[in-house]
C-alpha cells in the first residue's frame, strides 16, 4: 500500500475534495480508475459520492459514523452499574484494584483493557498518552562584530587516541574558544581541567586572536565558576581574570548545552575529523598535532558563513570571514 493511501485510511475526505474529484471525473477522457488513483480512494467510493451529490456542498458533508445498533459484546447494564458503584465508593481506586474487586465480588470476566477503555471513554481516567511538546528554539542573535562574544568549553580527549607508552592514569582535555561572529576557533590541550588551565588558555586565546572579547560564555563547570557559595566569599580564579581585564563572564542555564551550541557542534566535528584517526605518543606530540589540525579546521568553508550582503551559496572559511569583518569594522587587512 502506498504511503498516501495509508495516510487516508482514517482521515475523512472533506466536501471540497469530494466535489473536486467528481468534477475531475466529468472531464473528457477521465475515467473512474484515474480519479480513484489520483484521490487514493476506491471506485465504489466515487460512485457513492456521485449518488449523494445534488449540486451543493451540503450534500457531500461527512455524516456521523456511529453505528445505529449497539455492539453485541458491549458492557451490560449490570456490569456498568457494578463499575460505577465500586468507583463511587472508592473514588481514588486504581485500575488494578478496581479490576480485582470486580472479579472477586461481581464475577467480572472481561479483559482489563476493556475495563480501561470503558473508564477512559466515560471520563473516569484521563488518557495518559500525552503528546510531548516539541521544543521550539528562540531566535539567537549572532554577533556581527569580532570579539563581541566568545564561547568556551572543555572536551575530554578520547583515551583510544593515546598509545601504549602513555600512563593509563593520565587524562587529557581540549579547551576550545570560538568567536561567534567569524566561527574561528582556538584549541589547546591540557593535562588538568581546572581554573589554572582555564586562565592560561584564555590568555593563549587572546594572543592567538590578537584581541580580547567583550563577553566569554561558558557552562557551569567548576573550571569556570564555583557551583556553591565558597567560605570567605572567595572569588573564582577565572572570575578574577575576567574582572581584571574587563571581560564579562556569562554562564548558560544549567543542563542546557544547546545554549552554547556553536562550540558544542565544533566538538562533534572534532570527533569526526580529528579524533577518529588521531594517535599521539606524548603530550608534546598532542600539542603539535592539535596545532596542525587547528590550522586545517579554520580553513574549512562553512554554510553559515557567507559575505555580508552577498549570496548564501558563497561559503567562506572562518579565516576569510575574520578578514572580511576586520576590513568592514576597522578598515584593516590581515
Amino acid at each position: 500500500m502506498a504511503i498516501a493511501e495509508r495516510q487516508r485510511i482514517n482521515t475523512p475526505y472533506s466536501a471540497r475534495e469530494k466535489e473536486k474529484a467528481l468534477n475531475l471525473w466529468k472531464q473528457p477522457h477521465s475515467t473512474a480508475e484515474f480519479v480513484a488513483h489520483r484521490y487514493h480512494c476506491t471506485i465504489q467510493t466515487l460512485y457513492r459520492w456521485r449518488r449523494q451529490y445534488d449540486g451543493t456542498l451540503l450534500s457531500l458533508y461527512n455524516k456521523s459514523s456511529r453505528p445505529h445498533t449497539p455492539h453485541p459484546n458491549r458492557h451490560t447494564e449490570d456490569e456498568i452499574k457494578h463499575i460505577k458503584d465500586v468507583v463511587r465508593r472508592n473514588p481514588n481506586i486504581g485500575l488494578n484494584e478496581l479490576y480485582g474487586k470486580l472479579r472477586l465480588n461481581y464475577a467480572y470476566n472481561r479483559n482489563p483493557a476493556s475495563l480501561y477503555r470503558f473508564l477512559r471513554k466515560n471520563g473516569y481516567f484521563e488518557d495518559v498518552r500525552k503528546t510531548k511538546t516539541r521544543y521550539i528554539p528562540k531566535k539567537y542573535d549572532t554577533p556581527l562584530h569580532l570579539g563581541a562574544k566568545w564561547q568556551m568549553d572543555v572536551k575530554e580527549i578520547p583515551w583510544d587516541c593515546a598509545t601504549n607508552n602513555i600512563p593509563s592514569d593520565c587524562d587529557f582535555f581540549q579547551y576550545t574558544m570560538l568567536d561567534e561572529a567569524s566561527r574561528e576557533r582556538f584549541i589547546y590541550p591540557y593535562k588538568e581541567q581546572c581554573a589554572d588551565s582555564t586562565v592560561d588558555f584564555v590568555f593563549r586565546a587572546c594572543l592567538y586572536f590578537r584581541y580580547k572579547p567583550k563577553i566569554i560564555q561558558t557552562d557551569n563547570g567548576q573550571e569556570f565558576v564555583y557551583l556553591k557559595q565558597v567560605k570567605g566569599d572567595k572569588v573564582h580564579l577565572f572570575e578574577q581574570f575576567c574582572k581584571k581585564h574587563k571581560i564579562e563572564h556569562k554562564t548558560i542555564k544549567p543542563r542546557t548545552p544547546r545554549h552554547n551550541g556553536k562550540v558544542e557542534r565544533s566538538h562533534r566535528s572534532d570527533n569526526e575529523r580529528f579524533y577518529s584517526w588521531l594517535k599521539f605518543y606524548s603530550f608534546d606530540d598532542l600539542v603539535k598535532q592539535m596545532k596542525a589540525y587547528l590550522e586545517r579546521s579554520n580553513d574549512i568553508p562553512m554554510s553559515v558563513l557567507y559575505p555580508r550582503g552577498g549570496r548564501k551559496s558563497d561559503w567562506l572559511t572562518p579565516k576569510q570571514k575574520r578578514a572580511e569583518l576586520l576590513w568592514l569594522d576597522y578598515g584593516k587587512k590581515e
